[in-house]
């Protein structure tokens, strides 16, 4: 069976990682485009890296919970491609391979002068060199709001192929993702949405399945 599923951080949420969209949506006085844009990277650079330092510490000292695992033993029974919006390690941590990270890697570093990637340090700072150009350009390796999401054409082929699309953790506020499920409807995928409320996208699903995702992605990857 061809299934594509598509994570968003309330997955994670239950693994004790801030979803930032709840709430008041601030982080030490500051809106989320404030530190996740390229303009607040070339306006506070010290800032933004802050940021993600301390979105590091915070995933190092969570666990992949139920639902990440139950995800990793379904890829090991059927065709799945396993689509994160996170850009923690959570899934890999719990054993799922050939993740697609579409909003970038926390464990990634990018340099913003010649492109290069590598392992990315626990904190980095405006100081971080490239060990490609040497330059001080460092950057988190993560899609910022006004950027384009990484491997676009895979995700859409897999979701034209798809027998089964479901949406697990996520908003559905944010496009491309948000698209997502229109695009595997029309190519005749049945569509399930698994969150702990409605949101915005519901009514494109066919099956809706509301509750944490610690209890009901198990219990769906079993009836699978």
């Amino acid at each position: 069976m061809r299934i594509v599923v598509l994570t968003g951080a309330g997955i994670s949420a239950e693994s004790g990682l801030r979803t930032f969209r709840a709430g008041d949506g601030l982080w030490e006085e500051h809106r989320l485009e404030d530190v996740a844009t390229p303009e607040a990277y070339a306006s506070d650079p010290s800032l933004v890296h802050r940021f993600y330092n301390a979105r590091r510490s915070a995933t190092s000292q969570a666990q992949p919970n139920a639902a990440h695992h139950a995800l990793a033993a379904l890829q090991q029974q059927h065709d799945l491609t396993l689509v994160t919006q996170n850009v923690d390690d959570l899934h890999e941590r719990a054993g799922s391979t050939q993740l697609i990270h579409m909003h970038g890697e926390l464990a990634q570093a990018l340099c913003a002068s010649c492109g290069h990637r590598w392992s990315s340090p626990a904190e980095m700072d405006v100081t971080t060199t490239c060990p490609s150009c040497r330059k001080a350009t460092a950057r988190p390796d993560i899609v910022w709001f006004g950027e384009m999401p990484y491997h676009m054409e895979n995700i859409w082929k897999a979701l034209e192929n798809a027998e089964i699309f479901a949406a697990i953790g996520t908003s559905g506020q944010v496009y491309p993702a948000a698209g997502f499920v229109q695009h595997a409807r029309r190519n005749g995928a049945h569509c399930i949405e698994l969150n702990i409320d409605p949101t915005a996208v519901s009514r494109d699903f066919h099956e809706h399945i509301i509750g944490p995702a610690t209890e009901t992605v198990p219990e769906w990857v079993k009836e699978l």
